[in-house]
């Protein structure tokens, strides 16, 4: 008897758990678009205009044929953002450059910075899930992917590379200051090239990193930026219900894995991202997204 009940339970538990991976390989489609308001502007920037919206969108991973994603980013333009930000992870194949460029097309007619992450330089590798859960950093496969190409394309746009540099332009008559560093996750940051305080002439002084790893973050909120912009840890990408993330892939806490946080004086917002590795192509309770800051004049 007692054979058969651990029978029946070990066929429960499988049955249960081909369940959740099906569903899981079904929620990475599932695009959703998450919305804030941040009131970090001086009254009278917008001239009545009302908000400053900046997109984000982080973590493509792309693949060859993946059309729904396309159809999603691409769509995204519906919004009129008036700022857009990328930070990275854009491939997850060799072929994948052409259809990054068909997913950002039309948002690459608007004002828009980037930093890229290690999947933009180097190609996936398979991955071992249990050692994703403990938080164990993988070696990259050091398999060049083609970003010199992407990069170009675009810079051609009029996207400005933000990777160890301090940008300043107009976007929509914001006065802009921006500055990013390489990918934290592998030690690719030098801050220090980037050090010191915005402009202060600036309206909204932003920083960008692809890895919200602790050491840039304090760095830019020490330096008296308003706002980082982060994806890499895919919110969790296996979640508990409601969200809740088992692990960062960073050293950031988990409450702070994804969604918009205060950092200190700072607001900082982390990507859920919008892909993942070809290699674990399953969301659970964590389905990827783009979001929309709405960025108003303080009351």
């Amino acid at each position: 008897m007692r054979v058969k009940t651990l029978k029946k339970a070990a066929a429960a538990t499988l049955a249960a758990g081909a369940s959740a991976l099906a569903w899981g390989f079904t929620e990475r489609n599932n695009f959703q678009l998450r919305e804030y308001t941040l009131p970090l502007l001086e009254p009278g920037v917008l001239q009545g205009r009302g908000e400053f919206r900046v997109l984000h969108v982080s973590d493509l991973h792309m693949i060859p044929g993946q059309k729904e994603k396309v159809e999603f980013v691409s769509g995204l333009d519906a919004l009129d953002p008036d700022l857009v930000i990328n930070t990275g992870d854009n491939l997850s194949d060799l072929g994948g450059v052409p259809w990054v460029l068909d997913a950002l097309g039309p948002l690459l007619n608007r004002p828009g910075a980037f930093v890229f992450g290690t999947n933009d330089y180097w190609a996936p590798r398979p991955v071992n899930p249990l050692k994703y859960l403990t938080g164990a950093k993988r070696e990259p496969s050091y398999v060049d992917l083609p970003w010199e190409g992407m990069r170009a394309a675009f810079m051609e746009r009029g996207w400005h590379d933000a990777t160890h540099n301090r940008l300043e332009f107009k976007a929509s008559g914001v006065r802009l200051a921006l500055a990013g560093v390489d990918d934290p996750h592998h030690d690719l940051d030098d801050y220090p090239s980037i050090a010191g305080s915005p402009n202060p002439d600036a309206d909204l002084a932003i920083g960008l990193l692809h890895a919200p790893y602790r050491r840039v973050l304090d760095a830019f909120e020490a330096d008296g930026y308003q706002l980082a912009l982060a994806g890499h840890t895919h919110g969790g990408q296996i979640c508990l219900p409601g969200g809740r993330a088992l692990v960062t892939n960073a050293d950031i806490d988990r409450e702070r894995a994804s969604g918009l946080h205060r950092y200190g004086r700072m607001w900082m917002e982390v990507s859920n991202g919008l892909g993942q590795s070809k290699y674990a192509p399953v969301r659970l309770f964590c389905p990827p997204s783009a979001s929309l800051i709405r960025v108003v004049e303080r009351g």
